[in-house]
């Protein structure tokens, strides 16, 4: 029992099991992303689209170096696939500054991983994961901008769907990947696990009970 103690509250940095589940779940991440794009630019379109690096950085508008192309529609008003290249980060945010958010990644994933290290228990699974969710996710989109020069885009979620009080604006009009919603998620899984950490961290013994008369 007490050793099951001292394992539950050593850093993360010094375990073996913490490491690899940090590791796993980027490793899986990473493929995951990759394949998903591969596999988006080879078929949607009904013929495989190649991403040229040299043709991306001469061209002002990467949408002509997308053929004309149906969307595939996998929940009619939920999801549908259509190709688009992305200069800038999540959702196209700061289109053209490519450079700062290459700095900006490797940055961000040495955060990721040195808070991971120190600032995370050895069983704080949720943040572990959640972490790799964070490194999965950068390193696919990082992957693209060094080789392509830009990110690959394809999930389109509630497509023709318009926001409710604003007529003629679309509800999500962002084109992303599955990188994307690897940072979306691990970040929403790290404001759980600080939220449910917080009450513990500022918790005090619980004085002792008079004794009965």
């Amino acid at each position: 029992m007490q050793a099951s103690g001292t394992e539950a509250a050593r850093s993360a940095g010094r375990s073996r099991r913490a490491w690899t589940v940090l590791l796993v779940v980027s490793a899986i991440g990473l493929v995951a992303d990759l394949g998903t794009k591969a596999l988006a630019f080879g078929r949607i379109a009904g013929h495989a689209v190649s991403v040229d690096r040299a043709e991306v950085l001469r061209t002002a508008d990467l949408g002509s170096l997308i053929p004309a192309h149906r969307p595939v529609v996998v929940i009619p008003g939920v999801l549908e696939l259509t190709l688009v290249l992305n200069s800038g980060a999540v959702f196209g945010i700061g289109s053209g500054a490519r450079w700062f958010f290459i700095v900006f990644t490797i940055a961000a994933l040495a955060f990721v991983v040195w808070a991971f290290a120190l600032h995370t228990r050895a069983r704080d699974t949720l943040a572990h994961v959640s972490a790799g969710l964070l490194v999965a996710g950068g390193l696919g989109n990082l992957y693209d901008r060094l080789l392509f020069a830009c990110v690959r885009d394809f999930l389109h979620p509630f497509p023709g769907v318009g926001m409710p009080f604003a007529s003629g604006r679309p509800l999500w009009p962002y084109v992303s990947n599955v990188a994307d919603a690897f940072l979306i998620v691990g970040i929403a899984g790290l404001l759980i696990y600080g939220w449910r950490r917080q009450p513990e961290s500022g918790s005090t013994e619980p004085a002792p009970s008079p004794p009965a008369a």
